[in-house]
């Protein structure tokens, strides 16, 4: 473990509450500002960089939090050159360190420290040669992200199974390069583990498209390793949804009759799923059973409840008249085009239907891919939290009832998901959130994790961030933002939120259980990079087209098709 005595550059001569302060050795020109190692030119004090701290009993490794310089003294000195004294100015420069591991007798590097080092420890620049042994752990199936943003030539991995078995969250601000980010990431799972089973929630069509509506779907993913859907075409029937999704899709809670419209609806859909499917025998079916049921029979018996009278006619009865926002609701929904996919299914009508739904959604249809891409762009909004859910439901309860779960893993990566799993617990979508903040605290049991991607952190649902065990940050620039990250980040690393604001696009900050240490890793570029680059502005205000073809922008909008 000898170090050249070219590389110490200080020691420790002040230890408080886990910081260590570093006095630097002056030069006869002052304070050197790069020390030189081997073929290699390191600089001293650069925020972020690495150290070592040795003293007898041990090794730490430590990073540079902040660097400063102070007049400590001032005293008369004889200047030969002239023979008057005069006051000269002695400067100290300081570094202040924060620990971040024990360097055992083995080389081995160990996240934490149990002993700091004593007044006096010698601090070392570390060779990349050194670092790199340090850092770089055999890990099976390790993820190599970019490289480091300090030492570009190292390499920057993480270990997939703590990445993705512990929850995911990839934060940042628009244009940061959350997609750039998370396109590298999942490019590399499905190149070098050929069994992975990941779900892709796709707002926006970034990681597939089409050319024009009748060609065929093009994406990030290599050949053979994607399947991509239309949210339309997976067709993700009604009779899916659970009691509490179906009252958030078709009740206004703040209904001065929403209470009875409640009650109303648990009884009569439990009575019409027990009614059509009683061919199955099925004995311990309930209100929340994935079992088909007819939309047009429970509304019929809304409407028919709201419309009765006893005593002929004379009497009303004692819902008249309660369901009337019910009813409307119910209808534009139900004659509007936009969810014919939903509300009309061609394909799943039928309870027996959902074999076939399932091997689709994970990967197992024909063709059998790794990545299943679900396109929620062509769908109405105020329908994209509703099918969010139900896919988050389906993954969980897949698994939940697969007795090989831990065999089959699923990844549910969730694009933009403040806006289907908020913060905010009085949303319209109560039991959208509460599907998904299922999966965040069991998910895991039963081999199903989330990969929440999101440039609002501090509208998303405090629950699932909390439950994530990684974070790769991207830059975020609004405090508020940077504050509420900084509480998630684990209590060593909460310093490193200081840096968000400064990081460049495609840069993260990687922590968590995957990462040896908190990295600054610059990303390896995707290839093909997601459709979200941004529109190139100032060019196409010089050369941009003089027309366009606004009759096919209409047609295209009429008929909900990109």
């Amino acid at each position: 473990m000898a170090m050249p005595e070219s590389s110490l550059i200080g020691r420790i001569t002040d230890i408080q509450g886990g910081r260590l302060v570093v006095t630097l050795f002056p030069a006869e020109e002052g304070f050197p500002s790069f020390v030189t190692l081997g073929q290699e030119t390191l600089p001293i004090g650069q925020l972020g960089s690495l150290v070592e701290v040795r003293d007898r009993a041990g090794h730490l490794l430590a990073e540079v939090s902040r660097s400063l310089e102070e007049t400590i003294e001032r005293r008369p000195v004889q200047d030969p050159a002239a023979p008057e004294r005069r006051r000269g100015i002695v400067r100290e420069r300081r570094l202040e360190l924060i620990a971040l591991g024990e360097i055992g007798a083995d080389g081995r590097l160990e996240p934490g420290v149990s002993r700091f080092p004593l007044i006096g420890a010698a601090v070392h620049l570390i060779a990349s040669s050194r670092l790199a042994a340090l850092l770089v752990r055999e890990q099976e199936g390790a993820l190599e992200l970019g490289r480091l943003s300090t030492r570009p030539t190292l390499k920057a991995c993480l270990d997939p199974s703590a990445l993705f078995g512990r929850h995911l969250a990839i934060l940042g601000q628009t244009g940061a390069g959350k997609s750039w980010t998370l396109t590298s990431l999942l490019q590399r799972v499905v190149t070098s583990m050929p069994r992975s089973h990941i779900v892709l929630l796709d707002l926006h069509g970034e990681y597939g498209w089409r050319a024009s509506p009748s060609a065929p779907y093009e994406g990030v993913f290599p050949d053979q390793t994607a399947r991509h859907l239309d949210a339309r075409e997976l067709e993700i029937p009604y009779w899916l949804l659970t009691y509490a999704e179906l009252v958030d899709l078709f009740i206004d809670r703040t209904d001065a009759n929403a209470t009875v419209q409640i009650a109303f609806l648990r009884e009569a859909l439990y009575s019409l799923r027990r009614q059509s499917n009683q061919h199955m025998g099925l004995e311990r079916l309930s209100v929340d059973s994935p079992v088909y049921f007819s939309i047009e029979e429970l509304y019929q018996k809304f409407k028919k409840a709201n419309e009765e009278k006893l005593e002929f006619g004379k009497v009303k009865g004692p819902l008249y008249g309660a369901f009337d926002d019910f009813l409307v609701r119910f209808q534009s929904m139900y004659n509007d085009a936009r969810y014919d996919f939903f509300l009309h299914p061609r394909k799943h009508s039928s309870s027996a239907s959902l074999e076939g739904l399932l091997r689709d959604f994970v990967g197992l249809g024909e063709p059998k891919r790794q990545v299943t891409v679900i396109d929620l762009s062509p769908i109405p909004v105020d329908l994209r939290p509703v099918v969010s859910a139900q896919i988050g439901r389906l993954a969980f309860e897949f698994n939940y009832w697969n007795p090989r779960r831990h065999e089959f893993p699923l990844l549910l990566v969730c694009e933009e998901a403040h806006q289907y799993i908020p913060r905010d617990a009085d949303t319209q979508y109560v039991g959208t959130r509460r599907a998904m903040e299922r999966i965040a605290k069991e998910g895991r049991k039963y081999g199903v994790t989330l990969c929440v991607v999101s440039q609002r952190p501090t509208e998303l649902s405090e629950t699932v961030l909390s439950q994530c065990g990684n974070y790769l940050c991207l830059r975020i620039s609004n405090a508020d933002d940077q504050e509420y990250v900084r509480r998630l980040l684990p209590e060593g690393a909460k310093n490193l939120a200081d840096m968000l604001a400064s990081l460049r696009r495609g840069e993260v900050l990687a922590v968590g259980d995957a990462a040896l240490l908190p990295s600054r890793i610059l990303v390896h570029p995707p290839n093909p990079a997601p459709a979200s680059h941004d529109a190139p502005l100032s060019r196409s205000w010089r050369e941009g087209p003089e027309d366009l073809d606004v009759a096919e922008i209409v047609n295209r909008w009429w008929r909900q098709m990109r």
